[in-house]
């Protein structure tokens, strides 16, 4: 907890530090699956276009592109890198609005890097693996403008609750993961937010949940997205849900 508690600490510092410079960066990588990229207002396959008003667009929040150049945030953050699904609102924006709200005006710019794809269990996210590749590479492109890698917020694990054997394995794949992306990353202490299930594809939810809840690393922090409320589909979070889990992760990224 102390190490977690003095990442943040020093994330706080860089955020004062780059007063005034809008080049200066502090990122935060977006991985997972469908509720990470966002299905908050999507229906029958298509978007409601609502966005609240924690979502909505800042000069302060950026986004990296799939062309790996930086834009203005705005929803949905993923509609190019989960192109083979319709994304809504997820958790980003919010969680960006909310780390510059809490710190003040001034800070710097929050630079999101999305990087979810839905419907991906998390043997497709293995070191070697295309999507672990692209994460990474998408990470070290996103620092040659200048900035930070503040921490990787990852919701998934859906489609590890099918099978009992995937849901056992999910903690040791997860730790694995999270060990191999601060090697690659040369990130060693990266903090690294998890999202403890609020649904599954299959009947193993709870174990899946108790694996990623379990994790004992220095600088890995759970958050729950338990009992938030669900689309029709009972498996995608709604928009308030995802605007919900977006001010969780800010509050216990920040926590202190």
């Amino acid at each position: 907890m102390f190490k977690f508690i003095e990442c943040v600490s020093i994330f706080v510092a860089n955020l004062i530090s780059v007063v005034g410079d809008n080049a200066a960066k502090n990122i935060f990588i977006l991985a997972g699956q469908s509720n990470m990229a966002g299905r908050g207002g999507v229906s029958h396959g298509k978007w409601d276009g609502n966005v609240p008003p924690e979502c909505q667009p800042s000069p302060s929040v950026l986004r990296f592109t799939a062309n790996l150049t930086w834009e203005e945030a705005r929803e949905p953050l993923h509609a190019d890198i989960d192109v083979e699904h319709v994304c809504g609102v997820g958790p980003g924006m919010v969680f960006a609005s909310e780390i510059i709200r809490t710190n003040g005006s001034g800070i710097g710019v929050v630079g999101l890097v999305p990087c979810a794809v839905g419907g991906t269990s998390i043997s497709r996210w293995g070191k070697g693996s295309p999507l672990y590749d692209e994460l990474v590479k998408r990470g070290m492109e996103s620092l040659k403008e200048g900035g930070a890698i503040q921490a990787i917020l990852w919701y998934q694990g859906e489609s590890d609750t099918v099978t009992k054997e995937d849901a056992d394995a999910y903690q040791g794949n997860l730790v694995q993961l999270i060990q191999d992306l601060r090697f690659d990353l040369n990130l060693p202490s990266l903090p690294f937010m998890v999202v403890a299930l609020a649904s599954g594809e299959g009947k193993y939810v709870e174990t899946v949940r108790n694996g990623q809840m379990g994790i004992k690393m220095e600088n890995v922090k759970c958050v729950d997205a338990k009992g938030l409320p669900l689309n029709v589909d009972h498996l995608h979070l709604t928009t308030i849900a995802e605007v919900k889990l977006g001010l969780k992760l800010a509050h216990a990224f920040l926590q202190q």
